[in-house]
């Protein structure tokens, strides 16, 4: 299998695929593909639009981590939904609670999010290598409890405090915030360099580490992981908790560094976003973070659209074609490397064989 096919022509064709089918949704429309990919690229250049778009990959880059983890020991980890929420709402009741120096104030807020992820992710993961119960079907089940024990968390006979028409945990102390960037109109999370540092040790992790190594192979074949000495429920609990511990992350940007609270209509789907953009990403570190960034710029600029009348739930579509696309340029790339190696493969067996009827002539 060649390097450049591998590397470089999926994604090539995934572009051509996403910008003529997206184009082909954009003229059923009614409007002009052009125009409109114009429109959304100068959206960028106004106002805090490119700083709004970082900050935004920067919680969809730590959602699809959390995924991407689960995907390479096959474990289809749909509740980072559920486990980053319920990670946000105890992080930020703690939080207000804490009273810490600066630093150790952040520290300790991370700290709880992260165990919070965990133990959410916990339940899924202990049914999976006990009972043999899918993943898929608990996690999902755990998402929609979720909404129940944050609405019971955050109530004024709880830890709740009304400000307004909006209820929310206590307004963590400055010392628990993690400070942003001015950047012209807008302020850049800090976070991003956290972020950055958890995607460069899930790079370590896989390539580096022996942990890696059999967390991929068990992903590869549990089978041939077992022969080889590696215990493949408990790669799956560990996976799982790593899962949920970066899931307990996600919404740590916007809680530290904007909001200081976590409020009964705090955003959600990102979770779900995060599936896509891992998918977008391949489970690669690099990977993921270019998959956050079209995804939020796609978000950010799709209001830009109805400046000339088209509908910014274009932008969803398109969001779905590229994801698509992406699948499907990886899947002609692979079959189309599998009938070169075995038409490779062929010619030798053949060439083999010919060899040998001359040595048998020649004798």
């Amino acid at each position: 299998m060649t390097s450049w096919r591998t590397k470089l022509l999926p994604p090539l064709l995934a572009i051509v695929f996403a910008v003529l089918l997206s184009a082909i949704a954009l003229i059923i429309s009614g409007a002009d593909p052009l125009q409109a990919y114009g429109t959304m690229i100068g959206q960028m250049f106004k106002g805090s639009t490119a700083v709004d778009t970082v900050n935004l990959a920067t919680v969809y880059y730590l959602s699809g981590l959390a995924v991407a983890i689960g995907f390479q020991m096959n474990l289809f980890n749909i509740g980072v939904e559920g486990q980053y929420r319920f990670a946000a709402v105890v992080a930020a009741i703690a939080g207000g609670a804490m009273k810490l120096p600066p630093v150790i104030h952040v520290v300790a807020i991370l700290l709880v999010a992260i165990v919070a992820g965990m133990a959410y992710a916990a339940i899924p993961a202990i049914l999976k290598v006990t009972r043999g119960v899918s993943e898929v079907i608990s996690t999902i089940m755990l998402n929609a409890i979720v909404a129940g024990i944050i609405a019971f968390l955050i109530n004024a006979d709880q830890f709740g405090v009304q400000r307004g028409n909006n209820i929310g945990t206590r307004v963590i102390e400055p010392s628990g915030r993690i400070p942003g960037i001015p950047l012209g109109p807008g302020t850049l999370f800090g976070f991003v360099f956290i972020a950055a540092i958890v995607g460069g040790a899930y790079w370590f992790m896989l390539n580096r580490t022996r942990f890696g190594f059999e967390l991929k192979a068990s992903g590869e074949s549990t089978t041939a992981a077992a022969a080889g000495g590696v215990n493949a429920k408990k790669m799956t609990l560990i996976a799982m908790l790593l899962s949920g511990g970066v899931a307990g992350l996600v919404a740590m940007p916007e809680l530290l560094g904007r909001d200081y609270s976590y409020g009964i209509t705090a955003t959600q789907m990102y979770g779900f976003t995060g599936i896509a953009v891992a998918l977008l990403g391949r489970n690669h570190p690099g990977g993921i973070a270019l998959g956050a960034l079209l995804w939020a710029f796609l978000d950010t600029s799709a209001v830009s659209l109805e400046q000339i009348n088209v509908s910014k739930e274009i932008a969803t579509i398109m969001q779905g074609i590229i994801v698509l696309s992406v699948v499907v340029a990886y899947e002609i790339v692979r079959r189309a490397d599998l009938a070169a190696e075995q038409r490779r493969v062929g010619r030798a067996l053949a060439g083999r064989k010919g060899s040998s009827v001359a040595e048998g002539g020649a004798v």
